[in-house]
């Protein structure tokens, strides 16, 4: 197998710890339309599809249901994106690891989010974190989303690369799923969002305690690739 020359990470419960900012938004919403907040612990779980699949669930709105859920939606993004980074901190390991991969200098990371675009810039613009992404897929960028392999096709027209020289790391199985529908390797992370049930469910190619443990991966992906190749040569 080739070397990866790209690793794309998702980014609620991957790279940053949003529980508390997502929350926030999703009660402000559903508090502004009339309706009763609820549970953090019943939001964190609908995390993971978009703002929009996120609303749907904690309304018990179709997602059909155009004009309601679109209000949701607005108060939910006009709310979030004034307030994007209240409680959101660094998931521990994870701006290590984006160093650490980006002073190899020979691959190239993306980010691949179903999180809504303007919200997503919002938040990695007040983490000063532009500088580590050679190219940005978020929810709305394209008609389709994770689990659908189309945001990595996407980011491989971006960056130059076939999807099967990615490496997709995250959380849910919405990522793995993407991850393995476009040929990619995948690296399941478990996190504070979902737990490990789900993730294992979609069988990535390995599965990690910490994001502290990626760099070593990708080295030895890379590293091992490299000497095959090598030994290969006449």
């Amino acid at each position: 197998m080739q070397a990866p020359r790209a690793i794309v990470f998702d980014l609620d419960g991957t790279l940053i710890d949003s529980r508390g900012d997502i929350v926030a938004a999703a009660n402000h919403a559903l508090v502004r339309s009339g309706r009763d907040a609820l549970l953090a612990a019943t939001i964190t779980k609908l995390v993971g599809d978009g703002a929009r699949t996120l609303l749907a669930r904690a309304s018990r709105l179709d997602e059909a249901s155009t004009s309601a859920l679109d209000a949701l939606v607005d108060h939910y993004t006009e709310y979030y994106c004034a307030h994007p980074l209240d409680f959101t901190r660094w998931v521990e390991g994870a701006l290590e690891a984006l160093e650490e991969i980006r002073a190899r200098g020979d691959v190239k990371i993306a980010l691949c989010t179903n999180k809504p675009r303007r919200i997503t810039q919002a938040v990695i613009d007040g983490l000063d974190a532009n500088r580590y992404f050679d190219a940005t897929w978020a929810g709305g960028d394209s008609p389709d989303k994770k689990p659908s392999p189309g945001p990595l096709r996407v980011l491989g027209k971006l960056l130059g690369l076939s999807p099967s020289e990615f490496v997709m790391v995250g959380d849910g199985p919405q990522d793995v799923l993407a991850g393995r529908a476009a040929g990619c390797r995948t690296v399941g992370v478990v996190s504070h969002f979902l737990g490990s049930t789900r993730l294992l469910e979609a069988r990535p190619d390995i599965v990690l305690e910490s994001m502290a443990e990626l760099p070593s991966v990708v080295r030895r992906w890379c590293d091992a690739t490299a000497r095959l190749a090598a030994h290969r040569d006449p």
